[in-house]
């Protein structure tokens, strides 16, 4: 059974960058969909970004996040990553990283299997 485990978060002030980081373990993810995702308190999940594991294929959420957060990965190191630039106080949630597969669309909760744990990152204006 895959599993995702988050790292990365903390805190951190405005205008600083962070990268998350997402490591599959306990199996394969080749042909998955990884996406993050993020959770504010009382907000609604809110998808960022998704990259296909095996292509180049990537898809941004349109949110306030857009242009300032790139989604990477590298399969020699198994990871995938969420850079985040400019980083403001609004920016501050739980963020997640999930898997699916050969679901249609990627922006969804219920387009992905598989989820991590969260980390957590808090930005301090």
């Amino acid at each position: 059974q895959v599993q995702l485990v988050e790292s990365g978060g903390g805190l951190v002030q405005a205008g600083d960058s962070l990268r998350l980081s997402c490591l599959p373990s306990g199996g394969t993810v080749y042909g998955y969909v990884l996406g993050w995702f993020r959770q504010a308190p009382g907000k609604e999940r809110e998808f960022l970004g998704a990259i296909k594991w095996s292509g180049e294929e990537t898809s941004y959420g349109g949110s306030a996040a857009k242009g300032r957060f790139t989604i990477s990965r590298d399969n020699a190191q198994n990871m995938v990553y969420l850079q985040m630039n400019s980083l403001r106080p609004e920016d501050t949630a739980a963020y997640y990283c999930a898997a699916g597969y050969g679901h249609t669309g990627w922006s969804d909760g219920d387009d992905y299997d598989l989820w991590g744990q969260g980390t957590q990152v808090i930005v301090s204006s």
